[in-house]
Protein backbone atom coordinates (compact mmCIF):
# COMPACT_ATOMS: atom_id res chain seq x y z
CA UNK A 1 0.00 0.00 0.00
CA UNK A 2 1.33 3.42 -0.92
CA UNK A 3 1.76 6.24 1.59
CA UNK A 4 -1.15 8.10 0.00
CA UNK A 5 -3.38 5.04 0.30
CA UNK A 6 -2.46 4.63 3.98
CA UNK A 7 -3.23 8.28 4.65
CA UNK A 8 -6.59 7.94 2.93
CA UNK A 9 -7.45 4.77 4.82
CA UNK A 10 -6.66 6.42 8.15
CA UNK A 11 -9.44 8.95 7.51
CA UNK A 12 -12.09 6.24 7.54
CA UNK A 13 -13.98 5.99 10.85
CA UNK A 14 -13.86 2.18 11.08
CA UNK A 15 -10.33 1.68 9.77
CA UNK A 16 -8.77 -1.20 11.72
CA UNK A 17 -12.12 -2.50 13.01
CA UNK A 18 -12.73 -6.19 12.34
CA UNK A 19 -16.27 -7.44 11.92
CA UNK A 20 -17.59 -10.99 11.70
CA UNK A 21 -21.05 -11.17 10.14
CA UNK A 22 -23.38 -14.09 10.78
CA UNK A 23 -26.20 -12.65 8.71
CA UNK A 24 -28.47 -13.22 5.78
CA UNK A 25 -31.28 -11.43 3.94
CA UNK A 26 -31.27 -7.66 4.73
CA UNK A 27 -30.76 -6.02 8.13
CA UNK A 28 -27.47 -7.52 9.30
CA UNK A 29 -25.83 -7.74 5.84
CA UNK A 30 -26.67 -4.10 5.09
CA UNK A 31 -25.42 -2.94 8.50
CA UNK A 32 -22.16 -4.79 7.85
CA UNK A 33 -21.91 -3.19 4.40
CA UNK A 34 -22.26 0.26 6.01
CA UNK A 35 -19.34 -0.57 8.33
CA UNK A 36 -17.35 -1.81 5.35
CA UNK A 37 -17.97 1.46 3.53
CA UNK A 38 -16.49 3.18 6.56
CA UNK A 39 -13.30 1.10 6.37
CA UNK A 40 -14.06 -1.96 8.52
CA UNK A 41 -12.75 -5.37 7.51
CA UNK A 42 -15.84 -7.59 7.31
CA UNK A 43 -15.76 -11.38 7.08
CA UNK A 44 -19.19 -12.68 6.13
CA UNK A 45 -19.97 -16.20 7.32
CA UNK A 46 -22.19 -18.02 4.82
CA UNK A 47 -23.77 -21.45 4.77
CA UNK A 48 -21.95 -24.04 2.68
CA UNK A 49 -24.55 -23.49 -0.05
CA UNK A 50 -24.13 -19.71 0.24
CA UNK A 51 -26.37 -16.89 1.41
CA UNK A 52 -29.94 -17.61 0.21
CA UNK A 53 -30.04 -14.35 -1.75
CA UNK A 54 -27.14 -15.50 -3.95
CA UNK A 55 -29.49 -17.87 -5.77
CA UNK A 56 -32.34 -15.42 -6.44
CA UNK A 57 -32.34 -14.69 -10.19
CA UNK A 58 -28.63 -15.36 -10.64
CA UNK A 59 -26.80 -13.15 -13.15
CA UNK A 60 -23.66 -15.29 -12.85
CA UNK A 61 -22.98 -18.38 -10.73
CA UNK A 62 -23.85 -17.46 -7.11
CA UNK A 63 -24.22 -13.76 -7.96
CA UNK A 64 -27.53 -11.89 -7.89
CA UNK A 65 -28.80 -8.33 -7.77
CA UNK A 66 -30.13 -8.78 -4.24
CA UNK A 67 -26.88 -10.25 -2.91
CA UNK A 68 -24.86 -7.48 -4.54
CA UNK A 69 -27.11 -4.76 -3.09
CA UNK A 70 -26.08 -5.46 0.52
CA UNK A 71 -22.84 -7.44 0.54
CA UNK A 72 -20.19 -5.26 -1.06
CA UNK A 73 -16.75 -4.70 0.39
CA UNK A 74 -16.75 -7.96 2.37
CA UNK A 75 -14.77 -11.17 2.47
CA UNK A 76 -16.83 -14.35 2.40
CA UNK A 77 -16.20 -17.58 4.30
CA UNK A 78 -18.49 -20.63 3.86
CA UNK A 79 -18.90 -22.45 7.17
CA UNK A 80 -21.05 -25.31 8.46
CA UNK A 81 -21.91 -23.78 11.84
CA UNK A 82 -23.23 -27.02 13.34
CA UNK A 83 -20.14 -29.05 12.48
CA UNK A 84 -18.22 -30.19 15.55
CA UNK A 85 -15.02 -28.57 14.23
CA UNK A 86 -16.62 -25.24 13.33
CA UNK A 87 -16.01 -23.73 16.82
CA UNK A 88 -12.25 -23.75 16.15
CA UNK A 89 -12.73 -21.40 13.23
CA UNK A 90 -15.38 -19.29 14.97
CA UNK A 91 -13.19 -18.80 18.04
CA UNK A 92 -10.23 -17.85 15.88
CA UNK A 93 -12.35 -15.26 14.07
CA UNK A 94 -13.93 -13.78 17.18
CA UNK A 95 -10.70 -13.65 19.20
CA UNK A 96 -9.40 -11.01 16.77
CA UNK A 97 -12.72 -9.32 16.04
CA UNK A 98 -14.20 -6.10 17.38
CA UNK A 99 -17.80 -6.74 16.32
CA UNK A 100 -19.95 -9.82 15.82
CA UNK A 101 -23.16 -9.22 13.85
CA UNK A 102 -25.98 -11.77 13.72
CA UNK A 103 -29.67 -12.21 12.92
CA UNK A 104 -30.27 -15.88 13.70
CA UNK A 105 -33.82 -17.04 14.15
CA UNK A 106 -34.90 -16.88 17.83
CA UNK A 107 -33.06 -19.45 19.96
CA UNK A 108 -30.50 -20.55 17.37
CA UNK A 109 -27.63 -18.36 18.62
CA UNK A 110 -27.80 -20.07 22.03
CA UNK A 111 -27.80 -23.51 20.40
CA UNK A 112 -24.62 -22.57 18.51
CA UNK A 113 -22.93 -21.00 21.53
CA UNK A 114 -23.11 -17.59 19.89
CA UNK A 115 -25.48 -15.90 22.32
CA UNK A 116 -24.34 -12.67 23.91
CA UNK A 117 -23.81 -14.09 27.41
CA UNK A 118 -21.49 -16.82 26.13
CA UNK A 119 -19.54 -14.55 23.80
CA UNK A 120 -19.01 -11.77 26.33
CA UNK A 121 -17.47 -14.21 28.80
CA UNK A 122 -15.02 -15.42 26.15
CA UNK A 123 -14.38 -12.06 24.48
CA UNK A 124 -14.97 -9.16 26.89
CA UNK A 125 -13.99 -6.47 24.35
CA UNK A 126 -16.28 -7.86 21.66
CA UNK A 127 -19.38 -5.91 20.62
CA UNK A 128 -22.25 -8.30 19.87
CA UNK A 129 -24.88 -6.78 17.60
CA UNK A 130 -28.14 -8.62 17.01
CA UNK A 131 -31.42 -8.16 15.18
CA UNK A 132 -34.66 -9.88 16.11
CA UNK A 133 -38.10 -9.62 14.50
CA UNK A 134 -40.14 -8.54 17.55
CA UNK A 135 -37.62 -7.80 20.29
CA UNK A 136 -35.93 -10.05 22.84
CA UNK A 137 -38.75 -10.25 25.40
CA UNK A 138 -42.51 -10.66 25.60
CA UNK A 139 -45.06 -13.08 24.14
CA UNK A 140 -43.87 -12.70 20.53
CA UNK A 141 -40.12 -12.82 21.20
CA UNK A 142 -39.83 -16.41 19.99
CA UNK A 143 -41.70 -15.89 16.74
CA UNK A 144 -40.03 -15.85 13.35
CA UNK A 145 -40.62 -12.77 11.27
CA UNK A 146 -39.49 -10.86 8.20
CA UNK A 147 -40.17 -7.35 6.94
CA UNK A 148 -43.66 -7.87 5.47
CA UNK A 149 -44.80 -9.68 8.63
CA UNK A 150 -43.42 -6.96 10.90
CA UNK A 151 -44.89 -4.18 8.75
CA UNK A 152 -48.28 -5.84 9.22
CA UNK A 153 -47.83 -6.39 12.99
CA UNK A 154 -46.54 -2.87 13.69
CA UNK A 155 -49.20 -0.89 11.83
CA UNK A 156 -46.67 0.44 9.31
CA UNK A 157 -48.37 -1.34 6.42
CA UNK A 158 -51.64 0.46 7.07
CA UNK A 159 -49.87 3.77 7.69
CA UNK A 160 -48.11 3.51 4.31
CA UNK A 161 -51.55 3.42 2.71
CA UNK A 162 -50.96 0.97 -0.10
CA UNK A 163 -53.95 -1.25 -0.88
CA UNK A 164 -55.31 -3.40 -3.67
CA UNK A 165 -57.94 -6.06 -4.22
CA UNK A 166 -59.59 -5.02 -0.98
CA UNK A 167 -56.62 -5.66 1.29
CA UNK A 168 -53.55 -3.86 2.64
CA UNK A 169 -50.37 -4.35 0.65
CA UNK A 170 -46.70 -3.92 1.46
CA UNK A 171 -44.52 -1.95 -0.90
CA UNK A 172 -41.45 -3.45 -2.56
CA UNK A 173 -38.99 -1.65 -0.23
CA UNK A 174 -38.30 -3.71 2.89
CA UNK A 175 -38.26 -0.50 4.88
CA UNK A 176 -38.29 -1.98 8.39
CA UNK A 177 -35.27 -4.11 7.51
CA UNK A 178 -33.27 -1.15 6.24
CA UNK A 179 -34.24 1.04 9.18
CA UNK A 180 -33.12 -1.74 11.52
CA UNK A 181 -29.80 -1.90 9.66
CA UNK A 182 -29.23 1.84 10.00
CA UNK A 183 -30.16 1.70 13.70
CA UNK A 184 -27.84 -1.24 14.27
CA UNK A 185 -24.93 0.49 12.55
CA UNK A 186 -25.49 3.57 14.72
CA UNK A 187 -25.58 1.37 17.82
CA UNK A 188 -22.34 -0.36 16.84
CA UNK A 189 -20.60 2.99 16.27
CA UNK A 190 -21.85 4.12 19.69
CA UNK A 191 -20.58 0.95 21.38
CA UNK A 192 -17.18 1.29 19.72
CA UNK A 193 -16.98 4.91 20.88
CA UNK A 194 -17.91 3.91 24.44
CA UNK A 195 -15.28 1.16 24.39
CA UNK A 196 -12.54 3.74 23.83
CA UNK A 197 -13.13 4.99 27.38
CA UNK A 198 -14.33 1.84 29.18
CA UNK A 199 -12.26 -0.80 27.40
CA UNK A 200 -15.30 -3.05 27.48
CA UNK A 201 -17.43 -4.48 24.73
CA UNK A 202 -21.19 -4.58 24.88
CA UNK A 203 -24.42 -5.75 23.36
CA UNK A 204 -26.31 -3.81 20.70
CA UNK A 205 -29.78 -4.85 19.68
CA UNK A 206 -32.30 -3.63 17.13
CA UNK A 207 -35.64 -5.18 16.23
CA UNK A 208 -37.60 -4.94 13.01
CA UNK A 209 -40.64 -4.07 15.15
CA UNK A 210 -38.96 -1.04 16.72
CA UNK A 211 -37.58 -0.02 13.33
CA UNK A 212 -41.04 -0.13 11.77
CA UNK A 213 -42.45 1.89 14.65
CA UNK A 214 -39.67 4.45 14.23
CA UNK A 215 -40.60 4.87 10.59
CA UNK A 216 -44.17 5.43 11.79
CA UNK A 217 -42.98 7.88 14.43
CA UNK A 218 -45.64 10.53 13.76
CA UNK A 219 -48.37 8.12 14.85
CA UNK A 220 -46.45 6.55 17.75
CA UNK A 221 -47.70 9.09 20.25
CA UNK A 222 -50.84 9.45 22.32
CA UNK A 223 -51.73 12.54 24.33
CA UNK A 224 -54.08 10.89 26.77
CA UNK A 225 -56.28 13.94 27.39
CA UNK A 226 -56.74 14.61 23.67
CA UNK A 227 -56.32 11.21 22.02
CA UNK A 228 -57.43 8.73 24.69
CA UNK A 229 -61.19 9.03 24.07
CA UNK A 230 -60.66 9.11 20.29
CA UNK A 231 -58.56 5.96 20.34
CA UNK A 232 -61.07 4.19 22.58
CA UNK A 233 -63.91 5.04 20.21
CA UNK A 234 -61.80 3.98 17.22
CA UNK A 235 -61.11 0.62 18.88
CA UNK A 236 -64.84 0.06 19.37
CA UNK A 237 -65.58 1.04 15.75
CA UNK A 238 -62.85 -1.25 14.47
CA UNK A 239 -64.07 -4.20 16.55
CA UNK A 240 -67.58 -3.72 15.20
CA UNK A 241 -66.33 -3.49 11.60
CA UNK A 242 -64.25 -6.64 11.97
CA UNK A 243 -67.12 -8.55 13.53
CA UNK A 244 -69.27 -7.95 10.45
CA UNK A 245 -66.44 -8.42 7.94
CA UNK A 246 -66.31 -4.82 6.74
CA UNK A 247 -64.01 -4.22 3.76
CA UNK A 248 -60.49 -2.97 4.41
CA UNK A 249 -61.14 0.49 2.94
CA UNK A 250 -63.86 1.02 5.54
CA UNK A 251 -61.80 -0.38 8.41
CA UNK A 252 -58.90 1.91 7.49
CA UNK A 253 -61.16 4.92 8.10
CA UNK A 254 -61.20 3.96 11.79
CA UNK A 255 -57.49 4.79 12.00
CA UNK A 256 -57.12 8.20 13.69
CA UNK A 257 -54.78 10.50 11.79
CA UNK A 258 -52.17 12.72 13.41
CA UNK A 259 -52.39 14.99 10.39
CA UNK A 260 -55.11 17.64 10.11
CA UNK A 261 -57.77 16.73 7.57
CA UNK A 262 -57.06 19.75 5.36
CA UNK A 263 -53.41 18.71 5.17
CA UNK A 264 -54.31 15.31 3.72
CA UNK A 265 -57.11 16.72 1.57
CA UNK A 266 -55.37 19.75 0.07
CA UNK A 267 -51.94 20.74 1.30
CA UNK A 268 -50.01 17.52 1.96
CA UNK A 269 -50.88 15.01 -0.75
CA UNK A 270 -50.44 13.92 -4.35
CA UNK A 271 -52.45 15.44 -7.19
CA UNK A 272 -53.32 14.20 -10.65
CA UNK A 273 -52.03 16.62 -13.28
CA UNK A 274 -52.82 16.65 -17.00
CA UNK A 275 -49.97 14.22 -17.68
CA UNK A 276 -49.05 12.53 -14.40
CA UNK A 277 -48.93 13.12 -10.66
CA UNK A 278 -47.42 15.72 -8.36
CA UNK A 279 -46.71 15.61 -4.62
CA UNK A 280 -46.97 18.80 -2.58
CA UNK A 281 -46.03 19.42 1.05
CA UNK A 282 -47.25 22.60 2.73
CA UNK A 283 -46.45 22.10 6.40
CA UNK A 284 -46.92 25.68 7.55
CA UNK A 285 -49.42 28.50 7.23
CA UNK A 286 -46.97 30.41 5.02
CA UNK A 287 -46.59 27.48 2.64
CA UNK A 288 -50.34 26.90 2.49
CA UNK A 289 -50.85 30.54 1.56
CA UNK A 290 -48.06 30.37 -1.04
CA UNK A 291 -49.55 27.23 -2.61
CA UNK A 292 -53.03 28.73 -2.74
CA UNK A 293 -51.74 31.92 -4.36
CA UNK A 294 -49.57 30.03 -6.87
CA UNK A 295 -52.37 27.84 -8.21
CA UNK A 296 -55.18 30.39 -7.88
CA UNK A 297 -56.99 28.73 -5.00
CA UNK A 298 -59.02 31.06 -2.78
CA UNK A 299 -58.57 29.94 0.83
CA UNK A 300 -59.37 32.77 3.20
CA UNK A 301 -58.89 30.51 6.24
CA UNK A 302 -55.23 29.45 5.82
CA UNK A 303 -54.32 30.96 9.19
CA UNK A 304 -57.33 29.68 11.13
CA UNK A 305 -58.11 26.39 12.83
CA UNK A 306 -59.16 24.21 9.86
CA UNK A 307 -61.53 22.17 12.00
CA UNK A 308 -63.80 25.21 12.17
CA UNK A 309 -64.29 25.27 8.40
CA UNK A 310 -64.90 21.65 7.39
CA UNK A 311 -67.49 22.36 4.67
CA UNK A 312 -65.28 25.06 3.16
CA UNK A 313 -62.37 22.65 2.86
CA UNK A 314 -64.47 19.94 1.27
CA UNK A 315 -65.38 22.37 -1.51
CA UNK A 316 -61.80 23.60 -1.69
CA UNK A 317 -60.47 20.05 -2.16
CA UNK A 318 -62.61 19.57 -5.26
CA UNK A 319 -61.53 22.96 -6.61
CA UNK A 320 -57.85 22.21 -6.02
CA UNK A 321 -58.09 18.86 -7.79
CA UNK A 322 -59.74 20.47 -10.81
CA UNK A 323 -57.11 23.19 -11.00
CA UNK A 324 -54.18 20.77 -10.73
CA UNK A 325 -55.54 18.64 -13.59
CA UNK A 326 -55.48 21.66 -15.88
CA UNK A 327 -51.71 21.78 -16.43
CA UNK A 328 -48.83 19.33 -16.99
CA UNK A 329 -46.58 18.31 -14.14
CA UNK A 330 -43.51 20.25 -15.34
CA UNK A 331 -45.43 23.54 -15.35
CA UNK A 332 -46.64 23.01 -11.80
CA UNK A 333 -43.12 22.10 -10.66
CA UNK A 334 -41.74 25.33 -12.09
CA UNK A 335 -44.54 27.47 -10.71
CA UNK A 336 -44.41 25.99 -7.22
CA UNK A 337 -40.60 26.11 -7.09
CA UNK A 338 -40.78 29.83 -7.82
CA UNK A 339 -43.28 30.16 -4.95
CA UNK A 340 -41.00 28.21 -2.60
CA UNK A 341 -43.48 25.37 -2.20
CA UNK A 342 -42.00 21.83 -1.86
CA UNK A 343 -43.32 19.81 -4.79
CA UNK A 344 -42.17 17.01 -7.07
CA UNK A 345 -43.39 14.79 -9.85
CA UNK A 346 -43.90 11.14 -9.00
CA UNK A 347 -41.17 9.01 -10.58
CA UNK A 348 -40.73 5.28 -10.98
CA UNK A 349 -37.77 3.83 -9.03
CA UNK A 350 -35.80 2.85 -12.15
CA UNK A 351 -35.97 6.45 -13.43
CA UNK A 352 -33.85 7.58 -10.48
CA UNK A 353 -30.90 5.58 -11.83
CA UNK A 354 -30.48 8.25 -14.52
CA UNK A 355 -31.61 11.29 -12.54
CA UNK A 356 -29.32 14.35 -12.91
CA UNK A 357 -29.84 15.42 -9.29
CA UNK A 358 -28.73 11.98 -8.11
CA UNK A 359 -25.70 12.11 -10.39
CA UNK A 360 -24.71 15.60 -9.21
CA UNK A 361 -24.53 14.36 -5.62
CA UNK A 362 -22.87 10.97 -6.29
CA UNK A 363 -25.79 9.09 -4.77
CA UNK A 364 -25.08 6.19 -7.12
CA UNK A 365 -21.86 4.85 -8.59
CA UNK A 366 -20.84 2.52 -11.38
CA UNK A 367 -19.23 -0.68 -10.16
CA UNK A 368 -17.32 -2.93 -12.54
CA UNK A 369 -18.28 -6.43 -11.43
CA UNK A 370 -15.77 -9.07 -12.56
CA UNK A 371 -18.48 -11.60 -13.47
CA UNK A 372 -21.55 -9.48 -14.27
CA UNK A 373 -20.02 -6.40 -15.85
CA UNK A 374 -21.02 -2.75 -15.19
CA UNK A 375 -23.50 -2.26 -12.35
CA UNK A 376 -25.02 1.06 -11.29
CA UNK A 377 -25.56 0.83 -7.58
CA UNK A 378 -26.32 2.84 -4.46
CA UNK A 379 -23.45 4.82 -2.94
CA UNK A 380 -22.90 4.98 0.83
CA UNK A 381 -25.97 6.72 2.30
CA UNK A 382 -23.92 9.08 4.46
CA UNK A 383 -20.96 11.28 3.51
CA UNK A 384 -17.98 12.08 5.71
CA UNK A 385 -15.22 14.45 4.63
CA UNK A 386 -11.84 13.10 3.56
CA UNK A 387 -13.59 10.13 1.90
CA UNK A 388 -14.56 8.72 5.27
CA UNK A 389 -17.11 6.47 3.56
CA UNK A 390 -16.03 4.95 0.27
CA UNK A 391 -17.66 3.01 -2.54
CA UNK A 392 -16.93 -0.66 -1.89
CA UNK A 393 -16.12 -3.27 -4.54
CA UNK A 394 -18.11 -6.43 -5.07
CA UNK A 395 -17.36 -9.36 -2.80
CA UNK A 396 -15.07 -11.86 -4.52
CA UNK A 397 -16.58 -15.06 -5.97
CA UNK A 398 -18.15 -17.40 -3.44
CA UNK A 399 -15.66 -19.64 -1.59
CA UNK A 400 -12.67 -18.14 -3.41
CA UNK A 401 -11.17 -16.58 -0.25
CA UNK A 402 -11.56 -19.55 2.10
CA UNK A 403 -7.93 -20.63 2.16
CA UNK A 404 -6.61 -17.09 2.45
CA UNK A 405 -8.89 -16.22 5.37
CA UNK A 406 -8.19 -19.43 7.27
CA UNK A 407 -4.47 -19.08 6.65
CA UNK A 408 -4.52 -15.58 8.11
CA UNK A 409 -6.27 -17.01 11.18
CA UNK A 410 -3.27 -19.29 11.72
CA UNK A 411 -4.53 -22.58 10.32
CA UNK A 412 -1.95 -24.66 8.43
CA UNK A 413 -2.59 -25.89 4.90
CA UNK A 414 -3.05 -29.47 6.09
CA UNK A 415 -5.68 -28.40 8.59
CA UNK A 416 -7.49 -26.34 5.96
CA UNK A 417 -7.45 -29.40 3.67
CA UNK A 418 -9.06 -31.40 6.48
CA UNK A 419 -11.74 -28.75 7.06
CA UNK A 420 -12.64 -28.86 3.37
CA UNK A 421 -12.60 -32.66 3.24
CA UNK A 422 -14.83 -32.97 6.33
CA UNK A 423 -17.35 -30.43 5.05
CA UNK A 424 -16.63 -27.77 7.68
CA UNK A 425 -16.02 -25.31 4.87
CA UNK A 426 -15.48 -25.27 1.10
CA UNK A 427 -12.97 -23.64 -1.20
CA UNK A 428 -14.85 -23.75 -4.50
CA UNK A 429 -18.39 -23.51 -5.83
Amino acid sequence: MSTDARDLASEQPFDGIRVVEFGQFVAVPFAAQLLSEGGAEVVKIEALEGDPTRRLAQLAPMESRIYLSRNRGKRSLPLHLRHEQAPQIIDALLSRADVALMNFRPGLAAQLGLDADTLRKKHPRLIIATVTPFGRYGPDAGLAGMDIVVQARSGLMVANGRQGEGRPLSGDPVSADYMAAMSLAFGIASALFRRTTTGKGGEVHASLMQAAMTLNNNQMLRVESADGPIHEESRRELAEMRSRGAPYAEQRMAQPSARARIMADIYFRTYTTSDGWLAVACGSTRLRAAFSLAIGLEDEYTGDDPNHHAEHYERLREAAEEIMQSRPTSEWETLLAEAGVPASRVLMPFEILDDPQVAANDMLYDLEHPQIGPVRILAPPVALDQDGFQQPPATKPFASETREILGQLGFADAQIDEFVELGVTRDSI
